[in-house]
């Protein structure tokens, strides 16, 4: 397949940057031999393993070892970054980055975190969409980080468990059902009626309050940086719903990112899933290869929606920072974006790997035009506004929504307990 200029430029950068590091440079190389350990620290599931990017690109660079550190949950993730920043030691050569971090970092953080310019990588961002390489871009120029993916949304339910239940398993017809989260609710509601005991709708509020309120341009702060998530029409809307779905009992009331949420992507515990295109690939590392063919996908309600998506990153104490960017350059390059999604699921944020991947089929979820349901959520998806504590905010509401689903508290004392947990956590 003939390779664009853009790609071919990425990948001679690539190379040139790691002849450049591995040579005699003092500090460059872990040996005297050359060979270099590159140390890689992310949260989630980002797929570079899973999917043999490393592996790959150990076999293009036998003087290079890529070494994966992981934590599923990104907000421990992200609190043992703090710590790891505020020392100054225990970081890795390349950091994930969350996008609802990203502003914080950006206005907080800088100092901390090294200019991709300087490592050669001005235009790493150039050819995604615009807005993700936007939200790294400090005021003054600096580039913070690569993007990697972005997380438009869908929905991907059970088949097994709706014919069960006597519920349609057609994905167009689901799709018109739960057009919007009203009837998405109302099908639940079907669905509990005549499921098996010890089943439930879907697994979280936590799970629906956020997909709802990624459809939103404006969410927690508005354009100009003020914080408007006590106001916020979208959040309003999204916690109410969110109630709802605890008060009629369609919640599973599975903390996220728990083992207990883990173990229930096989047992069949719940039935929907709110699903950002990098949760294809944590279901299939969650539910193995057992359970292909029983996972479907199909549009969600509005169609739209973006939650999540992530960046790659060079703290200024990386110990192999050229080496770094080699290997950032690559595995943000278009071809490695679309082998991402292709086998994992991760839609990408490069324009070129999302004109690749339109027609991909996913056989794990029954055959899904997994690539045009998602890239019809990504073109209608806003360009969100991200505020400097939208990660704090997020994990406030969801917090307090976890209080209602397994302590009973009610919904309007949780929403307080919110507002006083991110007035703490800013100081106040």
């Amino acid at each position: 397949m003939r390779r664009s200029a853009a790609v071919l430029a990425s990948t001679a950068l690539a190379a040139t940057l790691l002849l450049t590091a591995c040579g005699t440079s003092a500090g460059s190389a872990d040996a005297a031999d050359g060979k270099v350990t590159i140390t890689v620290d992310l949260f989630g599931t980002f797929g570079f393993k899973e999917s043999g990017l490393y592996e790959e690109y150990m076999k293009l660079h036998p003087n290079v070892t890529v070494k994966q550190t992981d934590t599923q949950d990104e907000g421990q993730y992200w609190q043992a970054l703090q710590t790891k920043l505020a020392g100054g030691g225990g970081l890795a050569d390349i950091q994930g980055l969350e996008v609802g971090r990203v502003a914080s970092v950006l206005q907080k953080q800088a100092d901390k975190f090294t200019d991709l310019k300087t490592l050669g990588l001005g235009s790493v961002n150039d050819e995604l969409v615009p807005w993700k390489g936007a939200a790294v871009k400090t005021a003054d120029g600096r580039v913070l980080g690569a993007g990697t993916d972005i997380g438009p949304e869908a929905i991907c339910y059970r088949t097994d468990l709706f014919k069960a239940a006597g519920l349609p398993t057609d994905r167009t017809e689901l799709a018109q059902r739960w057009s919007t989260w009203q009837g998405y609710l109302d099908l639940g509601k079907q669905y509990v009626a005549t499921a098996g005991a010890g089943n439930t709708w879907t697994d979280s509020a936590a799970g629906l309050f956020t997909a709802e309120v990624g459809q939103q341009k404006v969410r927690y702060a508005d354009e100009s940086g003020k914080p408007v998530f006590d106001s916020s029409q979208a959040v309003r809307t999204a916690w109410a719903d969110a109630g709802r779905l605890v008060a009629d009992g369609l919640s599973a009331k599975l903390p996220q990112w728990t083992p207990e949420w883990n173990k229930a992507f096989s047992t069949g515990k719940f039935a929907t899933l709110s699903c950002p295109a990098w949760m294809l690939g944590y279901i299939k590392g969650q539910a193995g290869e057992a359970g292909s063919g029983s996972w479907d996908v199909a549009p969600g309600p509005g169609r739209t929606g973006n939650w999540g998506g992530s960046y790659l990153a060079v703290p200024r104490t990386a110990k192999h920072p050229k080496e770094a960017a080699a290997l950032i350059a690559w595995l943000t390059a278009k071809e490695q974006q679309t082998t991402l999604f292709t086998k994992q699921g991760s839609f990408p944020s490069s324009t070129g790997a999302q004109a690749a991947i339109k027609d991909v089929t996913d056989p794990y979820f029954n055959n899904a035009p997994i690539g045009r349901i998602f890239s019809e959520s990504a073109a209608a998806m806003p360009a969100q506004v991200l505020g400097v504590d939208d990660g704090v905010i997020g994990k406030a509401f969801t917090d307090a929504l976890g209080e209602v689903e397994r302590t009973g508290t009610a919904p309007d004392t949780a929403w307080k307990h919110a507002m006083d947990n991110i007035a703490k956590a800013n100081g106040n």
